[in-house]
């Protein structure tokens, strides 16, 4: 089914408008995957706020010309699946995770901060902890040494009290 103009100038604005708000693309070859496998991708993705779309690649093109996404524009060939996410792992995390359990899905690459991306490179960018998780990690660090100071005072509070009821 082939789009009209206005269409396909919608489906650009739409594609345009993601990107502008994304930190990261990924792009993947999706040859031979059912469509029950597709939409536990699709479930997975929403998920985790990440905006999954089978785009003509022609479409696609325009839409990313002149900004941030553009670096990959020549990888662009074939039937693809586009992720944007506003997260800067989140794309890159869905699609590698799909993959490991899916050979159908082969990742081609991507794109972070106006750099192209390869498999490997979207695989590491993948391996980065969550934004979420790394916050998590960054207050851990800072409350452990109050955590253990306090245990430290604890301690000589208790043996500073056993000390006085041993005097009386």
């Amino acid at each position: 089914m082939s789009l009209n103009r206005s269409e396909k100038e919608a489906v650009i604005n739409e594609v345009t408008s993601l990107a502008a708000k994304a930190q990261t693309l990924v792009i993947a070859e999706y040859r031979g995957i059912t469509v029950a496998d597709m939409t536990k991708l699709r479930v997975s993705a929403r998920g985790q706020g990440v905006s999954l779309s089978v785009l003509k690649n022609t479409l696609a093109r325009r839409a990313v010309a002149g900004g941030q996404f553009e670096v990959v524009a020549d990888q662009m060939t074939g039937p693809l699946i586009y992720g944007f996410s506003e997260d800067a792992v989140a794309a890159a995390k869905v699609v590698a995770d799909f993959a490991k359990t899916n050979d159908k899905l082969v990742i081609r690459g991507g794109a972070f901060a106006g750099k192209a991306l390869d498999v490997n490179g979207v695989k590491e960018l993948a391996s980065i902890p969550s934004k979420e998780v790394l916050l998590a990690q960054l207050c851990g660090l800072l409350m452990s040494p109050i955590s253990r100071t306090a245990v430290v005072l604890g301690a000589l509070a208790a043996k500073k009290g056993e000390g006085e009821a041993a005097a009386a």
